[in-house]
């Protein structure tokens, strides 16, 4: 079993994505999917407390941490069906998906399009309530009518303030992996996805009530990024969603890595499977 996070590429639907793989088979598979603006590596304070009860997939999304992107990919809807693309060529099985952050809304859609091929989801952190309940400066990045005007910006400014942000300490090794994965205009390129927003999270509110999943929506107290409307969005309309809310702010793997840690683990060991009968 492996406890550290070991990267490595493959290629799926033609782009070079970095992965970490336990490679473990005990126990069920957990797709992990890299939040923003980090990479697979935020994982670390968590990984040897899930990896010992689980077989650990953690993925950077196209265009975020060190993956290569694809510009009709940074939608939540299709960036939904490249995890469903994914699970099927990286021969996952029927995984669970954490996907914190703007791995949220990516998950919901993957699970609404293709029923029964997850076991459930772990998600929060990221925006699913329309109209839109964001905080900065996240909504000034999904509505700001000028895109261009954040190339000026240094990317490193943008990503040492959201790791500042942090309760808990980031080592300097992850901090230049985030640093080096959102470099030149991936930052401002990525943004592309959360742009997407205010058209497709309209789309995503009428698939909730659909969906046949468990769902945990894992969030923070004292999130200003992503308020707690959005979970509570999630939870009054996906039939199988429950909400966990934990003391922290927005980066909860790394804030309160144990406490998110027993949240994941409490979700894909005790979650609620749908009555189809």
């Amino acid at each position: 079993m492996t406890t550290s996070i070991e990267t490595q590429y493959r290629t799926v639907d033609g782009l070079r994505i970095r992965y970490a793989d336990t490679g473990t088979t005990a126990g069920p598979t957990v797709l992990l999917t890299s939040p923003w603006p980090e990479s697979l590596h935020a994982f670390t304070p968590i990984w040897s407390s899930l990896a010992a009860r689980a077989r650990l997939f953690a993925v950077d999304l196209p265009g975020f941490g060190r993956s290569e992107r694809r510009d009709d990919l940074l939608s939540p809807r299709a960036m939904g069906e490249f995890l469903a693309r994914l699970v099927v060529e990286a021969d996952l099985g029927k995984p669970y998906i954490v996907g914190p952050d703007v791995g949220t809304a990516a998950a919901l859609f993957a699970a609404a399009a293709h029923q029964g091929l997850f076991s459930g989801l772990v998600i929060g952190g990221g925006g699913t309530a329309f109209p839109l309940q964001l905080g900065e400066p996240l909504a000034s990045w999904v509505l700001d009518p000028d895109l261009d005007r954040y190339r000026a910006v240094n990317p490193a400014t943008i990503v040492n303030a959201a790791v500042d942000n942090h309760a808990g300490a980031v080592p300097d090794a992850i901090r230049a992996d985030y640093l080096a994965s959102y470099e030149g205009e991936r930052f401002v390129e990525s943004m592309r996805y959360v742009r997407r927003y205010p058209q497709e999270l309209p789309v995503l509110a009428d698939l909730l009530p659909q969906l046949q999943v468990p769902v945990t929506v894992v969030s923070g107290r004292h999130d200003h990024v992503v308020p707690l409307a959005n979970a509570t969005y999630v939870a009054d309309r996906a039939p199988y969603a429950s909400n966990v809310v934990l003391d922290a702010g927005h980066f909860l793997w790394e804030e309160v890595p144990d406490q998110y840690a027993a949240a994941v683990l409490d979700a894909i060991t005790m979650s609620r499977q749908p009555d189809m009968t």
